[in-house]
């Protein structure tokens, strides 16, 4: 690639689908994840959408063709808790490369996007290992902030964004027993304690901003921001792994009525028929075996418990590798028991419906905006490579700056 192409494709300058174009995909398997695989099928995508889909779809006259015999055609993969964008690789960045974190313990106003780097390194890396949509999230705190959801390809913040703020995230684990005065029971509740101030807080603002009340667990701006996790449309993401602190989350939305989403959740199988009941679905590290204080009875076939249980499933592995990560972990779920269907929809529709962007994206279906993957072979075996991927029906050339690295040293000059 040249130096122009390779800015470009930093930058996300990428060009946008001309009204009225048609990318036809043939010959594959696709695996729709809402139904059934079709055999030498044809996947239309017109207008960044998807058109139609199936074995007998009629190819228009003068549709772009992208031979995919031989080849698995999936939905773009979801990455549910990512810091794509807000550190330079992983989680073990140089703190002035990280852009997740502000200081406090309570930080409900905080707002990851604005510290999304569209043109950082990492994002084209990601889009190799298949993924196309992901949740970028704060860290830190009993409440780190907002997270945001993000398609990987644009020149600006605008163009990545697809839901903003996508989830409120708490931290109900080890991390966010400091907030607490140094213990889990404390962390619960300073928890309760902001919650039922940002309440008294929406009933009496012009108290508040006349101080004419006692003083509040939390800024008026971390109080605002709680309203809509009150009301149940913003998701709650919960850091909490053992049975403990997930019996704390769930009377917590219980008492509150909050829209629970499990983060973590390594000892979540004990609780299967609880989290079940109460439709809660779980996001969870399937290569955590190793126990720890904060989980001490981790184990691998958690997914597996989980979703025979009847609970929503995501994968999303949360450490310095985090992308690259994400398709083994799925495969881990099948080694593990978890059927291929399931693993599958733990990274494609299960974490579009844990997020609320399944009527958009997670699954290939007319209507859903056309975010595609085709590879080489099954996708959770490791030694499968992406052929081709798309972005709002645009096929993105499949170059990161490791790529280029590696193309340039490939053949080493003379030595002297």
């Amino acid at each position: 690639m040249s130096r122009t192409a390779w800015g470009l494709l930093l930058c996300g300058l990428l060009p946008a689908p001309a009204a009225g174009q048609v990318v036809a995909i043939t010959g594959g398997t696709i695996y729709p994840v809402s139904g059934p695989p079709i055999e030498h099928g044809t996947l239309l995508l017109r207008d960044g959408r998807i058109a139609a889909l199936g074995a007998s779809v009629a190819v228009p006259v003068g549709a772009e063709r992208v031979d995919a015999t031989g080849m698995w055609v999936t939905p773009g993969l979801i990455h549910a808790g990512s810091t794509l964008g807000l550190k330079l690789f992983g989680s073990g960045a140089q703190e002035e490369t990280e852009e997740d974190v502000v200081v406090g313990d309570v930080k409900a106003a905080f707002n990851v996007g604005e510290g999304i780097d569209p043109t950082a390194v990492s994002i084209p890396v990601a889009r190799l290992e298949g993924i196309t949509t992901a949740v970028t999230a704060p860290s830190d705190g009993l409440i780190p902030g907002q997270a945001v959801l993000i398609d990987l390809a644009g020149a600006r913040l605008d163009e990545l964004l697809v839901k903003s703020p996508a989830a409120m995230i708490a931290d109900l684990s080890q991390g966010g027993k400091a907030a607490g005065g140094g213990s889990r029971a404390g962390a619960v509740l300073r928890l309760r304690r902001v919650m039922r101030d940002a309440i008294e807080y929406a009933r009496r603002r012009e108290d508040f901003r006349k101080a004419q009340m006692q003083p509040l667990a939390a800024s008026a701006d971390d109080l605002e921001a709680l309203q809509p996790v009150l009301a149940g449309t913003l998701p709650l993401f919960v850091i909490a792994n053992r049975r403990s602190d997930i019996e704390s989350a769930l009377r917590l939305a219980a008492d509150y009525k909050l829209k629970l989403v499990i983060w973590g959740g390594v000892e979540a199988w004990k609780l299967a028929p609880e989290l079940a009941q109460a439709g809660v679905p779980v996001v969870l590290e399937p290569l955590t075996d190793v126990p720890r204080f904060d989980a001490l009875e981790a184990r691998l076939d958690n997914a597996t418990l989980l979703r025979a249980a009847g609970v929503t499933v995501v994968a999303a592995q949360r450490d310095n590798a985090q992308f690259r990560d994400l398709r083994q972990a799925a495969g881990n779920e099948v080694r593990n028991g978890m059927s291929w269907d399931d693993a599958l929809r733990s990274v494609t529709l299960s974490a579009a419906q844990a997020t609320g962007i399944e009527a958009s994206r997670g699954s290939l279906e007319p209507g859903k905006i056309a975010n595609v993957v085709v590879w080489s072979g099954d996708p959770l075996e490791l030694s499968s490579r992406v052929r081709h991927l798309f972005i709002h029906g645009v096929e993105l050339p499949l170059e990161s700056r490791q790529t280029e690295l590696l193309h340039r040293y490939r053949t080493l000059p003379p030595a002297y």
